[in-house]
């Protein structure tokens, strides 16, 4: 499981240094349980459904609400939340009660702007139509389904524990009950062919759902496949394959009507996810739970990662805050370009960006060469795969 960066201290009452959100702000509330830990699963999750007072299934909520408490004191009751996503682990592993009740909370607190878009993310077999009905008639307006594969090979070496049959059933029942779908996929499981991975876009396609996201599947130290990897069981993703595998996507998604808007990410038009949206705008965001990270304000910080851990400060009236960063104007920047060139409507060209840079970016078909002229840089799908390669190419100009 990866850990935490470093960072300087973090003050015991959550004070921040520009607390102001008075323009809103989102929040993500981070559920750390899941029943099953996937084999590539890097997250901060945890089997254990109980580790004490506060860090268990059953009273879990009791400390976000402290945690939500602390969070009016800091940002002095700011908001309003224009959106909020329960992310996890597996965030229906609570009961939809639990799950109204913390946004409930978060209503309560901040307010929610008109139209919030309120997201759970949730595994097709930890869901039931009662549940979903519940969810959508306490405010939810989305649900984001680890669809994975539909391939029942591949969803075994993923470790992941429903049919593929249950994904149709899960989408009907989210229909409805009135709530937006959004479909997970991932390609470049250890042994996936070509024919696999089309079979589930074609899958995915066929239930027509709202959203649908693609992840090129990463493999990192500390993880059950890493641990294969590390004894020559597996072999890691080939990166020309899985470029193959994104261009595939790309060639089937976007005929169907779902046109890219960040990378990893299509949706029909109106569906995108406004809340993932917030994040590679760099908009300001608060992180509840376990080793869940904000952004406010210029300052980034994240909490401790173990459940009683985060528990027990919080009862003893602390904030969960592990450390903090003060991000300078150059990091700011640097984030700024990282995160917003991936988004299908670019970033004006940095003012200190060099005109034989651009033209670079135009020779090797990295960017839209009518939007770089119009002072915009707009990624190719060529540029889509080498993104980290214009980032870099950027940031060494600042």
């Amino acid at each position: 499981m990866a850990s935490l960066p470093d960072g300087e201290p973090a003050p015991q009452d959550g004070s921040l240094p520009n607390p102001d959100i008075s323009a809103g702000f989102s929040a993500y509330v981070h559920i750390p349980f899941c029943s099953v830990r996937c084999g590539y699963c890097d997250f901060n999750t945890y089997t254990n459904p109980n580790f004490g007072p506060g860090a268990g299934l059953t009273d879990f909520p009791d400390s976000l609400a402290r945690e939500i408490a602390l969070s009016r004191r800091v940002l002095e009751g700011n908001g309003p939340i224009k959106t909020v996503f329960f992310g996890g682990g597996t965030p229906t592993m609570l009961d939809s009660a639990q799950l109204v009740a913390v946004l409930g909370d978060l209503k309560a607190t901040f307010g929610l702007a008109a139209n919030a878009e309120i997201t759970t993310e949730a595994n097709p077999e930890s869901v039931t139509p009662e549940s979903l009905r519940e969810l959508a008639a306490g405010g939810f307006t989305r649900v984001s389904f680890g669809m994975q594969s539909a391939v029942p090979r591949v969803l075994s070496i993923l470790d992941r524990q429903h049919r593929p049959s249950r994904v149709p059933q899960v989408v009907r029942w989210a229909r409805e009950a009135g709530l937006e779908v959004s479909l997970d996929l991932i390609y470049g499981a250890p042994g996936e062919t070509d024919v696999e991975w089309r079979a589930s876009l074609e899958a995915a396609l066929a239930l027509e759902p709202d959203h649908i996201s693609a992840y090129a599947l990463t493999v990192e130290p500390g993880t059950k496949m890493g641990g294969q990897v590390r004894r020559g069981e597996i072999s890691l993703p080939d990166p020309d394959m899985q470029a193959d595998r994104y261009e595939m996507a790309a060639a089937m998604l976007e005929p169907a009507g779902y046109h890219w808007y960040e990378i990893s990410n299509w949706a029909r038009p109106g569906h995108e996810c406004a809340h993932n949206l917030a994040y590679w705008r760099g908009s300001d965001w608060w992180g509840y739970g376990p080793g869940a990270h904000s952004h406010i304000g210029g300052t980034r910080f994240w909490n401790v990662k173990h459940p009683l851990a985060y528990a027990n400060r919080l009862l003893d009236g602390a904030s969960p805050a592990a450390a903090r960063e003060l991000l300078s104007a150059t990091e700011r920047a640097e984030e700024t370009i990282m995160l917003g060139i991936r988004l299908a409507e670019g970033i004006p060209v940095p003012a200190a960006t060099g005109r034989e840079v651009i033209a670079g970016f135009i020779s090797d078909e990295l960017v839209d060469p009518a939007s770089a002229f119009s002072g915009t840089l707009r990624l190719t799908l060529r540029g889509r795969l080498l993104a980290d390669s214009v980032t870099r190419a950027l940031w060494q100009d600042l």
